[in-house]
């Protein structure tokens, strides 16, 4: 499979895969964290180790070859994303998270991270806390109809952030040619800042080729 490719199914058949994948990748994340938190006797390991290999023989029988990649309609919106590791539908290592925009440059999350984000005891790994602030912030520079993807991404770490409800907020700060920056922050239950960044996002070769053709249709259009 192609890391990009077209949407082919109607809304309707989107709508009914998500209500099919929805519930058994919730049950797959329920898994995850019970077997981080399970303490029951080995023989009910074990039992249900033989019943979990089981499931996953049956699943293999027929799979996509690679990943699930990033499906677009043909006129440039997203469709789907289901493999994302941050909020796809299809993960059960993703939270899921959320994200909310106003088409405008800021972009949002009200998320919980539970046991299998846990770094030092209690607190989220600070590599998920950069992976949910590289998430949020390209989702607000791509939402504000400039796509780009992630060229750096400095975090700074104001105190631990804890396990439980949490909130990331990100917007476009300036842009400069092929360049967007982004800045964004994840803020405890409580309201405080518990980290923030700053990204600066490449507009992607593709999009630079769209730029370039409007803009010639546009000088087409004025002659």
């Amino acid at each position: 499979m192609t890391a990009f490719q077209e949407e082919t199914a109607t809304d309707e058949e989107i709508a009914a895969e998500a209500a099919l994948y929805t519930p058994f990748t919730d049950a797959v994340r329920a898994l995850v964290d019970v077997t981080i938190r399970t303490e029951v006797d080995p023989d009910e390991i074990r039992a249900a180790q033989v019943e979990i290999e089981a499931i996953v023989e049956r699943l293999r029988k027929k799979q996509i070859p690679g990943s699930y990649g990033v499906r677009f309609r043909r006129d440039g919106t997203r469709g789907r994303n289901w493999g994302n590791t941050v909020m796809g539908l299809r993960n059960p290592i993703a939270p899921p998270l959320h994200i909310v925009n106003d088409g405008q440059g800021q972009a949002w999350s009200d998320f919980h991270l539970g046991a299998p984000y846990e770094g030092p005891p209690g607190l989220v790994h600070g590599g998920v806390v950069a992976l949910v602030l590289d998430q949020v912030l390209g989702h607000a520079v791509s939402t504000s109809g400039r796509p780009g993807m992630t060229g750096t991404l400095t975090i700074t770490y104001r105190q631990g952030t804890p396990l439980g409800d949490l909130r990331c907020e990100a917007w476009v700060d300036r842009r400069e040619g092929i360049k967007t920056w982004g800045k964004g922050r994840i803020l405890n239950a409580e309201g405080e800042l518990t980290a923030e960044a700053e990204g600066i996002f490449i507009l992607p070769r593709w999009a630079r080729d769209l730029d370039a053709l409007r803009a010639a249709a546009e000088a087409t259009e004025a002659g």
